[in-house]
């Protein structure tokens, strides 16, 4: 029973709300799919988005270790239109701007501040939002705290379902479309040069976020957008630091406007401390790993193939098509997924189970992400474990 595993008190002595509470984690737990947390990890990562290995390698580390020498403060002591602002930080973001070619960056405590930062507070009543069915929950909860009465959901990476939308509310007011440019779940792509070209068609403007992107895709790791040249044409950009960055924080890359329009409406950048010097350095760090002249991420994508030819190899079904690091095989049961994620972890492979309601119902999944430290060797370990 769920109270068997909590330490609660008698619940006679429970007032009204706390009842309520308990009440919706033993639903929850009936379900089969009550979150916990857990320190206990086996040996061979799969599982965490460090795609670069900048944290399990220590090389960023060993980076921020050099420059901490010159940071005087532990704290920013307020927020950035208060006592927060350096011109550390400042110097930062025009480096982002160049580095995503961009006309300038702002930057934000998380990827989540970031999406609720910006998609709160450029949509107005009379905007029409248009967004991919599978965006994540910070997307989500960004565009319900906006002011926007029309807002819509188009079938994922169906261009033609988000044309029809397109044409039913063209003359409504401003058009506004989002998607990941890689998706945290599924690993595939957005389709983004034909969003371009339907967001230029239609006068709309196009939000991409790059969370999964950023590092892995580009010959540096400017993203998928910079990838395919289309900067130009996207309106914003989110960059999260703390995936394959190894560190933390979020920055929006847009134009001057954008930047400026933030600092003035964007609640979650308004009144929030700003990032200390330390995790300001971390990144910086990061961008200097990415610039240096032998900074490759072609072993990460000769792995990502190699993982594809053993999907064919193996004939097994249930697996998304992804060219990213992610990779899921759809099991579609929370009981079987996490029988199925428990013998990888008992092998030493730490692969977790994604249930319901992270995924929908029925696309229960066991998510596999892969890194520069991983083998050849580990990857058939994987496959070798799912056939038994």
């Amino acid at each position: 029973m769920l109270t068997g595993r909590l330490k609660i008190r008698n619940t006679c002595t429970m007032n009204r709300v706390e009842q309520y509470l308990l009440s919706k984690l033993a639903e929850r737990n009936h379900k089969g799919n009550l979150r916990r947390l857990t320190t206990q990890r086996a040996s061979i990562d799969f599982y965490s988005n460090d795609y670069l290995g900048l944290v399990s390698s220590g090389s960023l580390a060993t980076m921020l270790g050099e420059m901490n020498g010159n940071l005087q403060k532990t704290g920013s002591t307020g927020s950035r239109l208060l006592s927060g602002n350096t011109s550390q930080i400042e110097s930062l973001e025009a480096e982002i701007a160049s580095f995503h070619k961009a006309e300038s960056a702002l930057l934000f405590n998380s990827g989540y501040d970031a999406n609720v930062g910006l998609l709160s507070s450029i949509a107005s009543r009379g905007t029409t939002i248009l967004y991919d069915d599978l965006c994540h929950a910070s997307i989500l909860d960004g565009i319900r705290l906006s002011q926007c009465l029309h807002k819509y959901k188009f079938a994922h990476n169906d261009t033609s379902d988000l044309e029809q939308k397109m044409q039913k509310y063209k003359d409504a007011g401003p058009v506004i479309v989002i998607v990941e440019s890689v998706y945290s779940m599924d690993g595939d792509m957005a389709p983004l040069e034909k969003l371009v070209d339907l967001c230029c068609n239609y006068s709309a403007q196009l939000v991409v976020d790059e969370a999964h992107a950023t590092g892995v895709f580009g010959t540096k790791g400017e993203g998928l957008v910079c990838a395919l040249q289309l900067q130009d044409a996207v309106f914003a950009r989110i960059h999260t630091y703390g995936k394959a960055l190894g560190c933390h924080g979020a920055s929006v890359a847009g134009s001057n406007i954008l930047r400026a329009y933030l600092i003035n409406y964007a609640r979650p950048f308004i009144f929030t401390t700003a990032l200390p010097g330390h995790s300001v350095a971390a990144i910086a760090c990061a961008y200097n790993f990415l610039s240096a002249p032998h900074f490759t991420n072609k072993p990460l994508h000769d792995l990502i193939d190699y993982f594809r030819h053993c999907i064919h190899k193996s004939g097994m079904e249930g697996w998304k098509d992804s060219r990213s690091t992610i990779q899921a095989l759809v099991v579609g049961d929370n009981e079987r997924c996490k029988e199925l994620a428990l013998s990888l972890q008992q092998s030493g492979l730490q692969i977790n189970a994604i249930l319901h309601p992270t995924v929908p119902l029925g696309m229960e999944r066991l998510r596999i992400c892969l890194h520069t430290f991983n083998t050849k060797a580990e990857v058939d370990r994987i496959f070798e474990i799912l056939k038994a």
